[in-house]
């Protein structure tokens, strides 16, 4: 029997997927959630195969819930998103229905999920829509983390710097770090390039918090934090800081 849970905040959009399911009856449908925080919650507890997953939600969206699910199940988009992220879902080729859908267009993304299940390229699909992201620019303003079984939303105001942290990035903010399954590339795409710069191949940091820079060794400086910590500052990383900072 394959499990699937329904992730959406509009319940008749969830009864209309229920109903087309009824002529897949090796389907079950095992959880139904309102937003992304109870999505989070109901797929560890379940380990579903499968879901159907809308990306505009309260609290946070699709795309935000799926960062912090390991492993990840097979992804289904129900959505009313906009085309270009449309173009994005169809360019790492996961399947999306945009609401409201028909059932024939339903049982065409059901059905090729099923042909392709057993095949390790959904899951690549996926995380290569993650780790390409280029439909949520809600990135700009928030990151969201999983602290042990707390989800976490951080302002990007609140962030002091970043950090390369192995596998991960560690964002350093006033309340403690959290790690994050990102790269650098990423946030310093994604980050508004008025509030933050990567001074480093290892640093990304708030310009707010910058309070001086000072040479370090020859030809090599630091930067000062308004916390006190000093940070290294690569020669394209100060080439950035000099025309941001204008000096």
């Amino acid at each position: 029997m394959t499990r699937a849970i329904l992730i959406d905040d509009e319940p008749l959009a969830r009864e209309v997927v229920k109903e087309y399911l009824e002529d897949y009856p090796d389907i079950e449908v095992v959880a139904e959630c309102n937003d992304g925080f109870e999505g989070v919650k109901a797929i560890g507890i379940h380990q579903p195969d499968l879901i159907f997953l809308d990306i505009q939600m309260p609290k946070i969206t699709g795309f935000e819930m799926l960062e912090l699910v390991d492993p990840r199940p097979a992804v289904i988009f129900t959505s009313a998103f906009d085309e270009y992220a449309i173009k994005a879902f169809e360019t790492h080729a996961v399947d999306y229905l945009l609401k409201p859908f028909a059932k024939v267009r339903f049982k065409q993304a059901v059905d090729k999920w099923l042909e392709k299940q057993h095949l390790e390229e959904t899951k690549l699909h996926v995380q290569s829509l993650l780790d390409n992201n280029v439909a949520s620019p809600i990135y700009n303003e928030r990151i969201v983390v999983k602290a042990g079984s707390t989800i976490k939303i951080i302002p990007a105001s609140d962030i002091i710097f970043l950090e390369a942290y192995d596998d991960y990035v560690k964002i350093n903010t006033q309340d403690g770090t959290f790690l994050k399954n990102k790269t650098m590339q990423f946030f310093e795409n994604n980050l508004d390039e008025r509030q933050f710069v990567r001074v480093h191949r290892s640093f990304i940091v708030q310009v707010s918090h910058i309070t001086g820079l000072v040479p370090y060794e020859k030809d090599a400086y630091k930067i000062i934090l308004k916390s006190g910590a000093k940070l290294p500052v690569s020669k394209t990383g100060y080439v950035k800081l000099k025309k941001l900072l204008q000096i």
